[in-house]
C-alpha cells in the first residue's frame, strides 16, 4: 500500500502539471481543429498529453499508455494486463468556451478494472483522487505536491428529498429529457461537462448522472473509481459492471452512475 500511494502522489502531480500546462492555452485565442470523429482538438489536449506521456514513461517504461491523443492498435493492447488510461483534456468542448468544467483524466487499469484514478480540475485548481480499497479523496491546490496528508475523505451523501441529477452541458439530448420525465419529474438539474460530474456525485454534490450517449474508456475510468470508493457505482442499464480493454472499439455502453441510494 505504500508503494502505491507513492505512485498515487506522482500521478497526481503529473496531473497537475499537465494542468498548469493547460492553462498556459486558456483564455486566449485557441486554435481549433477536429479529428475524424469531428471532435475539436487544440494544442492544449496535445501539450498536455506529451507531458503526461513523458512523466509516466520517466515512472515506469514497463506500464503501456493508452491516450485519446496517442492511439494504440487493438492487436497490441489486447495483450495488457495492466496499462495507463488517459485523456489528457477531457472536456476540450468546455475549455473552448472558458467556462472552467475541463479536466485531465489518468487512470491505473489492472485486469479490466480500474485501481487508480486522477482528476484534476486545472480552472477551479481541484483534485480528486482514488486508489482500489483506499478510499476518494479531494485537495484544493495548483502546485505540486510533496505529500497528500491534507487532503479530504468524500463519500458519497443524500443531501435532500429532491433528487439532483446530473445534465451533460454539451451532450443532452431527447433520451435524457423523457428519461428524467419519467423517473424523476421533480428532479434538480445539476449541468455539468467532462468527468467533473462523477467528482459531483462522489463529494455529495449530485446523485445520479444517466449517459445516453457516447463516452470511450479513457472519459470515464478516473471518474469510475472515484466515485467506486466513494461509496457510489456505475452500471449499464441493464446493470452490468464496466470493463475496460475488452473490446476493439473503445466506446462504453451506455450508465447511470449514481451515489447508490437511487
Amino acid at each position: 500500500m505504500i508503494e502505491n500511494k507513492k505512485l498515487l502522489l506522482d500521478i497526481c502531480n503529473i496531473a497537475v502539471r499537465a494542468g498548469n500546462e493547460i492553462l498556459n492555452f486558456y483564455n486566449k485565442d485557441i486554435e481549433v481543429t477536429h479529428k475524424d470523429d469531428s471532435s475539436p482538438l487544440t494544442k492544449a489536449d496535445l501539450a498536455s498529453n506529451k507531458l503526461i506521456i513523458d512523466q509516466l514513461n520517466n515512472l515506469d517504461l514497463g506500464i503501456p499508455i493508452f491516450s485519446e491523443e496517442s492511439l494504440v492498435d487493438w492487436k497490441i493492447r489486447k495483450k495488457w494486463s495492466k496499462y495507463w488510461l488517459i485523456d489528457p483534456l477531457d472536456g476540450t468542448k468546455e475549455f473552448i468556451k472558458n467556462n472552467g468544467e475541463f479536466t485531465v483524466n489518468i487512470a491505473l487499469i489492472q485486469n479490466n478494472s480500474p485501481i487508480l484514478g486522477v482528476i484534476f480540475v486545472p480552472a477551479k485548481s481541484t483534485l480528486y483522487f482514488a486508489l482500489k480499497k483506499y478510499g476518494s479523496f479531494s485537495l484544493n491546490t495548483s502546485l505540486v505536491l510533496n505529500s497528500l496528508d491534507e487532503a479530504k475523505k468524500i463519500t458519497v451523501t443524500k443531501k435532500s428529498n429532491i433528487v439532483r441529477v446530473i445534465g451533460s452541458r454539451s451532450h443532452s439530448n431527447n433520451t435524457f429529457t423523457d428519461w428524467i420525465d419519467k423517473k424523476f419529474p421533480n428532479a434538480e438539474i445539476v449541468q455539468a461537462g467532462s468527468s467533473l460530474k462523477f467528482c459531483l456525485i462522489a463529494k455529495g454534490d449530485a446523485d445520479i448522472y444517466p449517459r445516453f450517449g457516447p463516452t470511450a474508456e479513457w472519459d470515464i475510468a478516473a471518474g469510475h473509481i472515484i466515485l467506486n470508493e466513494a461509496g457510489g457505482k456505475i452500471l449499464t442499464l441493464d446493470n452490468k459492471e464496466i470493463i475496460y480493454n475488452k473490446k476493439e472499439s473503445v466506446l462504453n455502453p451506455e450508465f447511470i452512475a449514481s451515489n447508490n441510494t437511487i
